[in-house]
This record gives C-alpha cells, structure tokens and sequence, in this order.
C-alpha cells in the first residue's frame, strides 16, 4: 500500500482502525477470499460498514460476547479461514484472556485479534472501558505478536502484514478519528522491525502507538535545549527489536499510552538486563494506577504523556545522571 501525503491524510481523519478496515481490509479481502471478520457488536464505530456491504457473507456479528468471539474465530482458522476479530480492547484482552491463551497461544491458530479503543481512546466511558494492560496481558502468551501502530497508514500496513505473517497477532488501535500522521511517505513496515524516525545521539525515545507522534514533539523541544534526542516507533512490542536500542546513549525513554508495569518499558528493561547493557532507562506511562475520568487530553495530561511533561520529565532525568 503506497502512501502518499494526500491518501496519509485521509487515513488520519479516519484514524487507526477506519484507515485499516476502510481501506486495507477492502482491498485485502479481494485478494484473498479467505479472510473472514467478526465481531462483538463494534463493527460501526471500528469502521466496518464498507467492508459489511461488500462482503456480508464474510461478515458476522457475534454480539457482546467476546470469549465466544474468540472461540468461533478459532473454529474458522481451523477450516482454513483467516479470521479477523474486533472487539474494544479492554474487553477482547482481559474477559477472553484464556480463550486467546488456549486457541492462539497453545494451538497456534492464526487469529488476528484487533482491539478497538485502546489505551484512554473511549475518555469518559472510564476505567471499566479504559485498556492500559492489554499488551501486557497478551504479551505473557507464548507466541503471541503485540503490534501497537503509530498513526492510521502504519495500522492499515500492520493489518495487512499480519495477514500475511500466518501467526497469531494482538494489534491494538489506540486513537480516534483525526490522529495525528507520524508517517508521510511511503516506508518499509516489517513486524517485529522497528523504525528509526529521528536521529540524535544523546537520549533516545522508544515510543509505541499513540505516544509516537508526542515522542516526535518532545524530541524537538529536547533539540532546542540542547539534547540530541533519537526517536524509534516500536510498533511491534513482542518479539521486541533490540537491535533498535541505542546501546550507547546516554538516557533511554520508553513512552506508552499503557502501565508501565509488563509493557513497552518492562520489554526495554528485560532486554537491557538480560543483555548485560548498562544505560539509564526511564519508563513513562500509566504508573501502576487507575484515573480520574476525564478527556483525552485531561488523561494525558494525568499521566504526564503530553509532549511537554515528556520533555520536562526527560529533562529532569538527564539532571539526575550528568
């Protein structure tokens, strides 16, 4: 899929999962006649209509039972089908954990499972609808693939690599309509291949998801004082890409619309440890807690993931370690 900066545009005013189903689904499921999606009831704000009318015999709403979900999408991969499952995130990740333990993790059946408004995407629904420990939880499944994309065009490539990939796969959209496009130009996607967006040679940024685009912002209010500061989209979380890891910087900053606790920061640091490589790491995120309900920018804000607590607490850091 090429993306220009027109078609970039249009898919960040669909956001992650309109720009995946709206348009890479259309054009995969007429390649492929054996892609099949379902869904518990969260076809419309997922942005599946157009993919419905096309293809509504490839098309099942199962309805608000994502542990069946799973169980059904697990008969289908068994006959050949390739199912694609959507569902809200905190819901297809925690109340179906053992479904995609047993079907996805010890089977090996193929699923795509495709959490929907992940991270603090559904704002005043509130912690029960909140899903910052879904890639942690999914994460702890042996074989299971975490893809966490960065803006509207990398979901649509990561949709359509996970097809192809023939392994079990969690991909988590965690944005809405008019996301911010870290991506202009057309680029390389690769699962488990991280890429490097900005080059620097004092701190390096790990971002994942959501985070990308504030990691790119605080990256260059980090430049105007002084720090050269590397950013890498870590789209895929598991199998991390330690090849990616400056090894050689002097500060290395995870940043996640997550908890801190078993996700992108908990991979930094189990690679860093098991690898014998010294360097300071800063994990920013969800600390271990749940929030006072408000909107995006107001959780954000919460948690210190906007561009500038981002800077501020990167900046505090490199005081501690001069």
């Amino acid at each position: 899929m090429e993306l220009t900066k027109m078609n970039a545009t249009i898919m960040s005013k669909f956001g992650q999962s309109g720009a995946a189903f709206s348009f890479a689904l259309i054009e995969l499921a007429a390649k492929n006649p054996d892609i099949v999606v379902l869904s518990s009831d969260m076809s419309t704000p997922a942005g599946l209509d157009k993919y419905k009318k096309i293809y509504p015999d490839r098309f099942f709403n199962v309805g608000i039972a994502e542990q069946n979900l799973v169980g059904i999408a697990a008969g289908l991969a068994s006959e050949g089908w390739i199912p694609i499952i959507v569902a809200q995130a905190c819901f297809i990740t925690m109340r179906s954990f053992e479904q995609i333990r047993q079907y996805c993790g010890y089977m090996k059946y193929p699923i795509i499972v495709v959490g929907y408004g992940a991270g603090f995407c559904l704002q005043f629904m509130g912690n029960t609808h909140f899903s910052t420990e879904d890639m942690g939880v999914l994460r702890t499944i042996p074989g299971m693939t975490v893809i966490s994309p960065a803006d509207a065009g990398e979901a649509a490539k990561a949709l359509t690599a996970a097809i192809d990939y023939k392994k079990p796969v969690y991909i988590r959209f965690t944005d809405k309509m008019g996301c911010p496009m870290v991506y202009i130009f057309e680029y390389d996607y690769q699962i488990g291949k991280a890429n490097l967006i900005k080059e620097g040679s004092n701190a390096q940024i790990i971002a994942t998801g959501s985070m990308v685009s504030c990691a790119m912002k605080a990256a260059s209010s980090l430049e105007e004082q002084g720090v050269s500061t590397a950013v890498v989209d870590m789209h895929t979380v598991k199998p991390l890409d330690g090849e990616a890891i400056n090894k050689d910087a002097k500060l290395i900053v995870t940043v996640e619309e997550h908890n801190i606790v078993n996700g992108l920061g908990s991979a930094v640091a189990d690679y860093l440890v098991e690898n014998g490589i010294n360097v300071p790491l800063l994990k920013l995120g969800v600390k271990d807690c749940f929030s006072q309900v408000g909107d995006y920018n107001f959780l954000l804000e919460q948690h210190g993931l906007t561009p500038e607590h981002i800077t501020e607490s990167i900046l505090n850091k490199i005081e501690t370690i001069k």
